[in-house]
């Protein structure tokens, strides 16, 4: 018997699928674009200079999630919090404090890795350069508040404004810029390719706030509301970063980890891989991008039926949609990372494990983003942490005997491990089946209303 929508859910799950489909319509054109300008810096690079490129971006991005104080999940959560408590004020005051805690952790952070290149500086070998940690250093800042743009507007129920800006016209200017300076004889290496990045994120992301602003959001950092802000949310902040940090190790610390033990060219391969692999999240990731604010909303107003139903949506939209891509890895992976160059063709197996560890995201469905925004972001820290850190560690172990193999072996069963871990709490101790289940409990102990 085809399960039905009840009809009391079929405007929500409406608007939350058309929503989610421009948010998906975006992101698919920001992984064509990143795809794009993988590719055309690894087809304008030596494999060496590509390898310090990934290796800069990967610290850069973790380093911006730690920059970023958590204030990307604590705006989504906060404003919808806020305003459903009539608090308007308050909702505007965690926007703008937020946006300055990100200023100023970004600056910290990038300083304090300079310090540590320095450092670092007399320990490396002949004809090797530590210029690579300069460019990641430069590219915090704009990695962080890129993000919390973009989670503050979609908090407010912007979509374009947020996305736009970073994810189609940065990606879009970056290759062109690339393929315009190597058709003039100018080859960047990888550190300066890390330079160009940041300097033409901070330019649309100077627009993005002229923008936002010119349209009545909150989102122009001001100090005022900081110590304020911080005394009362700091310690859910924190917990917070902690979660997000943890996600983004998740899908970085290998490529990172791989560059120290192994070697640059390695990392720029394992990278190649896995950015690969995490296609299969498109639209999982956008359908989120979406439900983050719906779900904080549902959920702090007791509506628990309307919160199931979205997450019910979320889980079986992003299976199908990780299913398809996962079979094409399959079938046509060689192909697809040839275009990286002949030599990363050989990085099948590599894909392959690692898709079928994200193929796990799917099936739970979004049991982080449901933790996040109902308050149990410390067992979501003590969970999926505990079980990636122990994996993280078990990789350090397995490089020197099985290498990358070993390394995607390990984070795929690790991501398989902390994904039940975190849909089994989210199912017995907040209410909500994430998992591809959850449809079917949303009709059993929810109820259907009738026709």
């Amino acid at each position: 018997m085809p399960l039905k929508i009840p009809t009391d859910l079929t405007g929500l799950l409406q608007t939350g699928l058309t929503r989610s489909v421009g948010s998906l319509g975006i992101k698919v054109a920001t992984a064509g674009l990143t795809y794009l300008t993988y590719v055309v810096l690894s087809r304008t690079q030596t494999n060496d200079e590509y390898g310090h490129f990934a290796f800069g971006l990967a610290l850069a991005t973790v380093l911006a999630i730690v920059a970023g104080a958590g204030q990307p999940m604590a705006v989504l959560r906060l404003w919808a919090e806020q305003r459903s408590k009539g608090d308007e004020a308050g909702a505007g005051a965690a926007a703008s404090a937020g946006s300055t805690i990100t200023l100023y952790g970004s600056f910290g952070v990038a300083a304090l890795l300079c310090l540590a290149a320095l450092f670092y500086w007399p320990f490396v070998g002949p004809g090797q350069t530590i210029n690579h940690f300069f460019g990641a250093a430069l590219l915090i800042l704009p990695l962080a508040l890129s993000e919390y743009n973009s989670s503050a507007l979609r908090a407010q129920g912007s979509l374009w404004t947020a996305l736009l800006p970073r994810d189609i016209f940065w990606r879009l200017a970056l290759p062109a810029l690339v393929l315009a300076l190597y058709s003039l004889g100018v080859v960047l290496s990888g550190p300066d390719a890390l330079t160009l990045a940041a300097a033409l994120l901070l330019t649309m992301l100077g627009l993005q706030m002229l923008l936002a602003n010119h349209r009545g959001y909150a989102i122009l950092p001001t100090r005022a509301p900081v110590p304020a802000h911080w005394r009362r949310w700091g310690s859910l902040s924190r917990w917070l970063l902690l979660g997000a940090l943890i996600e983004t190790a998740a899908l970085n610390a290998d490529v990172i980890l791989v560059g120290l033990m192994l070697d640059l060219e390695s990392s720029g391969l394992y990278f190649n891989a896995f950015r690969t692999a995490g296609l299969m999240t498109l639209f999982t990731f956008a359908i989120e991008l979406v439900i983050a604010p719906m779900v904080a909303e549902h959920f702090h107003a007791g509506k628990m039926r309307q919160a199931q139903a979205i997450t019910a949506l979320c889980s079986w939209a992003g299976f199908v949609f990780s299913l398809l891509i996962f079979v094409g890895f399959g079938l046509f992976g060689t192909e697809i990372l040839s275009l990286f160059g002949a030599g990363y063709a050989e990085g099948w197996v590599i894909l392959m494990l690692l898709s079928f560890g994200l193929l796990f995201d799917a099936i739970t469905g979004p049991s982080k983003i449901v933790m996040m925004m109902t308050g149990h972001e410390r067992p979501y820290v003590a969970i999926f942490g505990s079980i990636m850190g122990l994996g993280l560690l078990l990789q350090i172990l397995v490089i020197p005997f099985w290498g990358l193999i070993g390394v995607a072996a390990v984070n795929m069963s690790a991501r398989i491990c902390a994904q039940l871990g975190i849909a089994l709490w989210c199912r017995y101790r907040i209410g909500l089946d994430t998992s591809l289940l959850g449809v079917f409990w949303l009709r059993g102990r929810h109820g259907a209303a009738r026709a």
